[in-house]
């Protein structure tokens, strides 16, 4: 069985900085693509990172927010700087073996991050 546990999130200011956590278990963690998905209420894919450690991110959040892996503690994260308003949603990690099928892989139940202006 596959486990997705996020942590990190709370409330902020903007441009405050959070940084949120996934941590996995049940899966080569190594071999996965993994990202991060918000919803408020519309859905989104925010940043992924594959194997090789290549990410990816949405135009909104790029020089603002960095997504990045360590193998040997099977754990994701995603460092969110200069918050906004807009950045306000239900965050959580998605895994999948290619990054293409992120949308319908195995995921969390999500942390909530709250960006007050």
């Amino acid at each position: 069985q596959i486990y997705l546990v996020e942590s990190g999130g709370g409330a902020v200011q903007a441009g405050g900085s959070l940084r949120l956590s996934c941590a996995a278990s049940g899966l080569t963690f190594s071999r996965y693509c993994m990202g991060w998905f918000r919803q408020a209420p519309k859905r989104e894919e925010v940043a992924h990172i594959n194997s090789d450690g290549i990410t990816n991110y949405t135009e909104s959040v790029k020089g603002r927010f960095t997504i990045s892996r360590d193998n040997a503690k099977y754990t994701l994260y995603l460092q969110m700087n200069s918050l906004k308003p807009e950045d306000t949603a239900m965050y959580y990690c998605a895994a999948a073996i290619r990054c293409e099928w992120l949308d319908t892989g195995y995921r969390g139940q999500g942390t909530q991050v709250f960006v007050s202006s």
